[in-house]
């Protein structure tokens, strides 16, 4: 099938709404469940068509209704089909695999140096213990006690947290195998948490372009393809003149036009999105439409974000003191350079220089630079992404604080008291109210300029007289509209019998 890359998504989206409506679908309906833009569908639903061999309804409307009773297995069974199909799922697999090394490269580097760090330090305490022990000398410099005994504090607390977390997991068995509660479920894996901890999770909104035009195009259909700037404002929590900008981009995509009523008020209608076989009210009642989710700095528990934070915490000490100690110490070659560099740091040089002809490189680039480097960056983006959340949050709020206040308007438009505009779901509710607040009524009283009132408690109320008059001219506008013009009407052609239906 001869489709450019570009379309291939779309093309996707098309087929999926053709399946969750096998009873048959027309352009309209097919718009609706994937808010395509109307020429796109028009031009897709063909090719599905072709493709997965659809049986086509022309109703007396003129309208074609799309219908698929023998499933959706593809024409394309050739080479050249198979080949491309199999291009795809690779690129998808390649995709994934990318991803998922990705995050696992992030844990091998949290957790392994951890681990290659706390490992170097038993080793050197094995090593430095098994040197004082065939030494004959019955004193230690003061150098060498201090290392050892920080060597062997650093030992004793590995061992402890170990046995402890074993203790727990321990007694977390025994609790399950002697009792009748159900065993809990497992925690998400380590690097989906790390990866967590540091980019985050999905964006609970990824996709919201495309459910806000859902639930504009069911809003739509669901009052006789008629929608106006302030209903689209509520609806989306946009700013009247956003709201305006946005209409007409619609109009383009949707085959819209503006009209006027006989009071001069400017509607917009979408004829060709009421031409649908699927004839439910898909709309949110009252103009209470979907609102965004707040996004999460991380979904694990603090718990565990402390202690990936405490990890990287070890490595970037772990990495500063190799690179200062390589810069400073340098080789160890002799007795006098042991004697003058750091314990553990030239125990470590002598240890490491068993395996490798020089070690210095080594501690100074991989033990040094990129721990330093990987730690750094390991808490500065989950820092700056901490900022933006935040900040996006409350953007989010403020959009979602419109949809509230602006339906208050619409529904009473006489003394509008911004007091009583009191969200309680945390999504729609800003860190500063009073200011939302403020600016819903300005922003509205842009589009619609209000009168001003103080009522009897001193607060200052809002009358929206030419709103209530527009309200009234939308509602009788929509009132003459013929609900029937859009009816599909009587199959008179079905290439299912190959005959003009009786």
């Amino acid at each position: 099938m001869g489709l450019q890359a570009r379309d291939r998504a779309a093309y996707e989206k098309v087929v999926g709404a053709l399946r969750r409506q096998p009873k048959g679908a027309t352009v309209a309906d097919i718009v609706a469940r994937t808010a395509l833009p109307l020429e796109t569908v028009r031009d897709l639903v063909p090719a599905a068509a072709d493709e997965y061999s659809g049986r086509l309804e022309v109703t007396e409307s003129g309208e074609i209704r799309y219908s698929f009773p023998h499933g959706f297995a593809s024409k394309y069974r050739g080479f050249r089909a198979g080949l491309r199909r199999a291009a795809a799922g690779f690129s998808k697999g390649l995709k994934i695999g990318a991803s998922w090394a990705f995050k696992v490269w992030i844990m091998g580097m949290l957790v392994g140096y951890f681990l290659f760090f706390m490992l170097l330090a038993v080793a050197a305490l094995a090593l430095s213990v098994a040197a004082s022990s065939q030494s004959n000398s019955s004193s230690r410099s003061s150098k060498g006690d201090g290392g050892l005994l920080l060597a062997s504090s650093l030992f004793n607390t590995i061992i402890r947290i170990w046995f402890y977390s074993e203790l727990l997991n321990a007694d977390r068995r025994y609790s399950r195998s002697y009792s009748n509660a159900p065993a809990k479920p497992k925690g998400r894996p380590l690097y989906k948490a790390i990866f967590s901890f540091v980019f985050g999770d999905e964006d609970p909104n990824a996709r919201w372009d495309e459910q806000e035009k859902r639930a504009v195009i069911a809003y739509i259909q669901g009052n006789r393809g008629v929608i106006t700037v302030p209903e689209l404002a509520m609806l989306a929590g946009l700013t009247p003149s956003e709201a305006e900008d946005r209409i007409t981009a619609y109009c383009a995509e949707f085959g819209g036009s503006p009209e006027a009523t006989e009071d001069g008020t400017v509607v917009y209608r979408f004829d060709e999105l009421l031409l649908r076989a699927d004839r439910r009210d898909r709309s949110f009642g009252d103009l209470s439409g979907p609102i965004k989710r707040l996004k999460a700095f991380s979904s694990n528990a603090k718990k565990l974000n402390g202690w990936l934070a405490a990890i990287n915490g070890v490595n970037l000490a772990f990495g500063g003191y190799f690179l200062f100690n390589a810069l400073k110490s340098g080789h160890i070659l002799t007795q006098a350079h042991f004697q003058a560099s750091s314990w553990f740091y030239g125990v470590s040089y002598i240890l490491l220089s068993r395996f490798l002809t020089d070690p210095l490189p080594f501690i100074t680039v991989v033990l040094g630079w990129i721990p330093i480097v990987f730690s750094l960056l390991f808490w500065a983006v989950p820092a700056a992404r901490s900022f933006g959340v935040k900040k996006e949050n409350e953007e989010i709020k403020l959009e979602n604080f419109r949809k509230e206040g602006y339906g208050r308007i619409w529904r009473n438009p006489f003394k509008v008291n911004p007091g009583e505009m009191e969200p309680k779901a945390a999504e729609c509710r800003p860190s500063d109210l009073e200011a939302a607040r403020d600016r819903v009524i300005k922003e509205f009283g842009a589009y619609s300029i209000p009168e001003a009132a103080l009522d009897e408690t001193g607060a200052t109320v809002y009358s929206f007289t030419d709103l209530d008059r527009e309200k009234r001219a939308l509602a009788k506008y929509r009132a003459g509209i013929n609900a029937a013009a859009s009816d599909l009407g009587k199959t008179v052609f079905d290439t299912g019998s190959g005959a003009k239906a009786e």
